[in-house]
């Protein structure tokens, strides 16, 4: 792997895992340093962070890890429903019932599961990892693909902020369980529209979640005070 694949791939972990808190500076020397490669693939793997909207340049501090707000939060929303929507149609249509059958059982004991405790969540999230690549393999449009995936990279970011509600969870498994149905059915408007009331209660408890923790200029409390 290229020193720049591996400086990108620890800095993109970092910041969707909040290692790497938003408004964090990013100097070069420093992480060239820190991560044990020269300052040259450091500089490349910014610049994708940059393109991909996770680092930015503020004027007097040089690259900083971007905020997440409330904003930030719907505007990302609104480009995961059409996208996502989309994809669900185009898995109805396109693609084979056989993996998305495996994946409603599994789906149909997620609820006790999840009441298991942290193993139990980290199954459900699994899985849903295992439902999204099975919605981008059966869409066939690698440009679709491209933008999801994106989106999916900046969810992570969001979820890490946003604390695990096991009964949340457990509606998000029964909604996720209405959508594969769908998918097997063939029914690609009933898709399409299980996918939107899925986001819908998804964004309803995501804001309801962060909203105590974030401003609207995504400073949380304790940000905000230490810029003062």
């Amino acid at each position: 792997m290229k020193a720049s694949d591996r400086a990108y791939r620890v800095l993109l972990a970092e910041i969707v895992e909040g290692t790497l808190a938003p408004g964090t500076v990013l100097g070069e020397v420093e992480q060239s340093t820190r991560l044990g490669v020269s300052r040259t693939p450091v500089r490349e793997a910014l610049s994708r962070l940059v393109a991909d909207g996770l680092v930015e340049p503020q004027a007097g501090r040089g690259l900083i890890v971007t905020e997440v707000s409330l904003d930030n939060i719907s505007e990302l929303y609104e480009l995961r429903e059409a996208l996502e929507e989309q994809a669900a149609r185009l898995a109805a249509q396109r693609g084979s019932s056989k993996k998305f059958q495996a994946l409603a059982a599994a789906f149909d004991d997620m609820a006790t599961l999840i009441d298991s405790g942290p193993d139990g969540i980290r199954t459900y999230y699994d899985l849903n990892r295992q439902f999204d690549e099975a919605i981008d393999a059966a869409i066939q449009n690698p440009y679709l693909v491209g933008a999801l995936r994106n989106v999916r990279m900046h969810l992570g970011r969001v979820r890490r902020i946003a604390k695990d509600n096991p009964q949340r969870l457990r509606e998000a498994a029964r909604e996720t369980h209405l959508i594969l149905e769908a998918i097997i059915a063939g029914d690609s408007a009933l898709a399409a529209h299980a996918t939107h009331v899925h986001l819908h209660r998804s964004l309803t408890n995501i804001r309801a979640s962060v909203a105590p923790l974030l401003t609207q200029n995504g400073v949380t409390g304790s940000q905000k005070r230490n810029r003062q």
